[in-house]
């Protein structure tokens, strides 16, 4: 019996995808849990039509992140910290600072778990810091440390 996965089943396959199981395992199992659906040509058509969907979305979040990496590009954030001597800050400046200096400096949002710090930022300066934004892109932000 053809069934579309409604959910993701152990060794059967992912959520719709359309899987040739035996007639007893989908009327006792699948079908009761509704973990699958028949696989009518109604159901195939709305399982078209939901991928379809989401190839769209994936698509228009994709060019969204590409948006957002070209605008990094043009902006500089300036987060002003307190320092001693030699330009050592107290603390560090860490990537949720970073996070809200972008959206009150630029209005661009960005998680602070999207901003790959390699090591906390702990002297004044110019830094560059990587920024995954989802679908394989990445951008850069370009970080100002000014003694405050």
């Amino acid at each position: 019996m053809k069934v579309i996965l409604q959910q993701d089943v152990k060794g059967q396959g992912k959520k719709g995808q359309l899987v040739e199981v035996s007639d007893g395992y989908a009327r006792n199992f699948l079908l009761p849990r509704k973990l699958a659906v028949i696989a009518t040509a109604e159901n195939l058509n709305t399982m078209k039509q939901q991928e379809k969907a989401k190839k769209a979305q994936e698509a228009a979040e994709k060019a969204e992140a590409e948006a957002t990496a070209k605008q990094l590009e043009a902006v500089m954030v300036k987060i002003s910290a307190k320092s001693g001597e030699g330009g050592r800050l107290f603390g560090a400046v860490t990537g949720k600072e970073i996070s809200e200096a972008l959206a009150a400096q630029h209005a661009i949002n960005i998680a602070k778990a999207k901003l790959v710090l390699d090591e906390p930022i702990k002297s004044c300066g110019s830094y560059q810091i990587k920024a995954k934004l989802g679908y394989e892109v990445s951008g850069t932000v370009n970080v100002l440390v000014v003694e405050g």
